[in-house]
């Protein structure tokens, strides 16, 4: 049975709504917090992009559910250096409850600093860089790197948890899902595809979790939750790689007019149709995933968090 968590959406709330919904979520029953990590929103209409690591810190006194990145990309516009000393501090300020979930990120976040955005098969490699970096960098000790794509001296992190962070790696094709099952902690992805479970199982996953997440969009009136969803989070349904490559929030607004709303209502469950918001959920159950994180796109976050309690995670959950 997988455990049922919040997914806080860093592009859609600003740091007090983020902190607020931990809380409801906590209150709710739901088991841990994904945490998107942007540096844009996908469009201006989602409207925030708060800084992720001032944000963990805050989760870190509010609740005492486990906190993971889903993504942070340590390779581009945060050097992996970096990025560990961050995540180094999320796990001493939340002992055992914070995981870094890593990927090859978005042109949108990364090329902010004027660097040229590298094609798929480099970014794999640099990320699986980082990670070396990054480990190295737990264990407390001086660290000495002159990589390919990464240049680290004398650097060492002096505040470190008494386990190395667990670091889940997120993959959409074969060739991340491949790199996940041979050097990750974890496995990230957002569809419930079992042939990518068993993939990664059979690379090397062998019993590491296995994490999905999906957006929802709860409320009474389900035409309006079509019409909020298709505003806010069109994006989600654009084909093939425009999400990696577009380099701004106006391209991805111009790309999602090819989004109509009947092709959110079709692919994105809306409304309170508790047998829905089962069914979305056990999609991943039924692919094998042991962690799904749910995310609500509309305005009533109150009236969600009280029909997950009361409706839908007590479907969920084993019988007896």
């Amino acid at each position: 049975m997988p455990e049922y968590g919040y997914f806080l959406s860093c592009e859609q709330y600003g740091p007090a709504e983020l902190i607020e919904q931990a809380r409801m979520a906590e209150q709710a029953g739901f088991r841990s917090l994904w945490i998107s990590d942007h540096y844009h929103p996908w469009t201006d209409e989602q409207g925030q992009s708060p800084f992720v690591w001032s944000v963990i810190g805050a989760l870190s006194e509010a609740v005492s559910l486990p906190v993971e990145t889903a993504v942070t990309c340590p390779t581009v516009r945060v050097h992996p250096a970096v990025v560990a000393q961050a995540a180094a501090t999320s796990a001493v300020m939340s002992p055992g409850r914070f995981r870094l979930g890593v990927g090859t990120g978005e042109a949108l976040n990364e090329h902010i600093l004027g660097d040229a955005w590298p094609p798929a098969h480099v970014r794999l490699e640099m990320l699986e860089e980082a990670i070396q970096v990054m480990r190295r960098l737990f264990t407390g000790e001086e660290v000495n790197h002159h990589g390919t794509h990464y240049t680290v001296e004398n650097a060492r992190l002096y505040t470190v948890p008494d386990e190395p962070v667990p670091i889940d790696i997120s993959g959409f094709g074969p060739a991340a899902t491949k790199l996940a099952a041979r050097v990750g902690d974890g496995y990230i992805t957002m569809m419930p595809d079992a042939s990518m479970v068993e993939q990664y199982r059979k690379g090397g996953g062998g019993g590491k979790p296995v994490s999905g997440g999906t957006k929802v969009c709860y409320g009474t009136d389900r035409r309006e939750c079509v019409r909020t969803a298709h505003r806010l989070w069109a994006n989600e349904l654009l084909p093939g790689e425009l999400g990696q490559v577009l380099p701004s929030p106006k391209h991805f607004e111009q790309a999602q007019t090819l989004v109509t709303e009947d092709m959110v209502g079709e692919n994105r469950v809306c409304g309170d149709d508790v047998d829905e918001h089962v069914a979305e959920l056990r999609r991943f159950a039924d692919a094998g995933f042991d962690r799904v994180y749910v995310n609500q796109i509309g305005p009533d976050l109150r009236g969600f968090f009280d029909f997950y309690r009361t409706k839908v995670l007590p479907q969920l959950q084993p019988s007896g």
